[in-house]
């Protein structure tokens, strides 16, 4: 399982303005995400969470965008991408990968990825963070996004005095 050697990220965020962007496809797979994402933020602090839904997870990186231009601290993306037959699984989920790594480099702003990418229902369902399932990657995403959020503020540089 992917989640060997994960860093435990426990993060202080109080005050931060967070956007959860999820796609509306796999609803059951969506709730368990969002679920484990907002329970993260609750227990880092972050009060002022904003739910905002996308089409899809080809459509994640511009509704990201929109969000951290409109002034969010940390957006955490979160979609499931399900093999099926055709190249279009190869096609979204390289599309959405790469344009929610250029909104967070773009903008600035931390962007949580928390795109399943899985074979089947079953490998989305073990990685939504449901009740039996291994994994929560909704819970990792929100997490990642608060930690990088933290480290970028350590990072900024100071204001230069007025004189």
């Amino acid at each position: 399982m992917s989640g060997h050697g994960a860093p435990s990220l426990s993060t202080d965020a109080t005050g931060a303005r967070v956007v959860v962007v999820a796609s509306s496809w796999h609803e059951l797979v969506m709730d368990g995400l969002v679920a484990g994402a907002q329970a993260a933020l609750a227990e880092a602090g972050v009060t002022d969470v904003t739910l905002v839904r996308s089409a899809g997870s080809f459509e994640l990186p511009i509704v990201a965008q929109a969000c951290a231009r409109a002034g969010f601290d940390a957006v955490v993306a979160l979609g499931v991408i399900i093999r099926g037959g055709t190249p279009h699984f190869e096609y979204v989920s390289a599309a959405a990968t790469d344009g929610l790594a250029r909104v967070a480099l773009d903008t600035g702003v931390p962007v949580g990825f928390g795109l399943l990418t899985c074979d089947d229902d079953a490998q989305a369902i073990d990685r939504a963070g449901l009740e039996g399932s291994r994994e929560d990657k909704g819970r990792e995403a929100a997490e990642a996004a608060l930690a990088t959020l933290v480290t970028l503020r350590g990072v900024a540089p100071a204001s230069s005095p007025e004189g």
